[in-house]
């Protein structure tokens, strides 16, 4: 279930970029709703609202460090409450679907604009809704996790195994 969660984030975000890359040039806005919701397509040269245009280098190391630790760490994390584990496979799928595109062109596709907030895309969606998920479960344990204190919860100290919270 959680590959196929995985996939379909990164399969959903790659079919609606190149959707837009098929139909859009550059620029071009469509109004979904007036005022609102528009389809507005944008290449970004860097990461979110624009941060950092041009370090197309550095995305890349950071997303492939990412997706490698999270394939190290996936046995240990399949162990996690769900809302832990959900919410990092949506950080990494989104993370990934950013990666792609920046290997393919340099450049992220965006086209969701809310027109009072920078454009963004799916896999944007993935990353935000990834980790506020595992924000819940790491800081509401009782209500999102497993109502224990995880491994991934402890940190060694001179004393022995503290727990962060």
């Amino acid at each position: 279930m959680a590959i196929l969660f995985f996939l379909s984030i990164l399969v959903l975000d790659q079919l609606a970029k190149w959707y837009v890359r098929m139909n859009f040039v550059p620029g071009e806005s469509v109004p979904v709703i007036p005022h609102i919701l528009h389809f507005t397509y944008v290449l970004n040269p860097g990461a979110a609202f624009g941060m950092f245009a041009h370090a197309r280098w550095f995305f890349i190391l950071a997303g492939v460090a990412l997706v490698t630790l999270s394939l190290a760490f996936y046995p240990r994390l399949k162990r996690e409450a769900p809302m832990l584990r959900y919410g990092a496979l949506a950080l990494v799928a989104g993370a990934l679907g950013n990666l792609i595109d920046r290997i393919a062109t340099g450049l992220v596709v965006d086209f969701f604009d809310l027109r009072i907030w920078p454009v963004f895309n799916i896999a944007d969606i993935a990353i935000c809704a990834g980790v506020f998920c595992m924000m819940l479960a790491i800081l509401f344990p009782n209500r999102f996790g497993s109502g224990e204190i995880s491994s991934l919860g402890r940190i060694e100290g001179f004393g022995g195994r503290r727990s962060l919270r």
